[in-house]
């Protein structure tokens, strides 16, 4: 039988001894299961993916709203009669926009409209990623450009 540290021999009664056992136990199971946590790759990926993903959106979604910023200040840096062409310009499209839908609805089989309508629904559940790789492939684009 071990004995205990600082200890005489025999001095520890069997309570104390199932207690001590007891505690090692609990030290070791705590021990196993943060070595099971760090030996678990795919679940220590699946964290850090969600994490870069978390990043990724974020920075989207501040991009996102320095464009608006940017695009509100320039809008209203814009002389009236701009404004005034910029708005009828946008209604015209907004009813193209419109014509064009009606158009869709009329004329494309329905598979095909199923299919573009989760495409959409895709692009829109995944904004943040959609808009971070189309950020990448502007880079790309700019870097090949320069190149040239």
């Amino acid at each position: 039988m071990t004995q205990l540290p600082d200890e005489e021999p025999g001095d520890a009664g069997p309570e104390e001894l199932r207690e001590h056992v007891e505690q090692t136990r609990a030290e070791l199971g705590a021990t196993v299961a943060a070595l099971a946590a760090k030996a678990d790759v795919k679940a220590r990926a699946q964290e850090k993916a969600t994490a870069a993903r978390e990043r990724a959106t974020a920075k989207a979604d501040g991009l996102r709203n320095r464009v608006a910023d940017v695009a509100h200040q320039a809008q209203d840096k814009l002389p009236d009669p701009v404004k005034d062409k910029a708005a009828h310009a946008a209604e015209r499209a907004r009813a193209k926009a419109a014509r064009a839908d009606r158009l869709w609805h009329e004329k494309a089989p329905e598979p095909v409209q199923r299919k573009t309508a989760q495409g959409a629904r895709m692009a829109r559940d995944h904004r943040g990623l959609l808009l971070a790789g189309a950020g990448a492939a502007v880079l790309v684009w700019l870097a090949c450009r320069r190149k040239e």
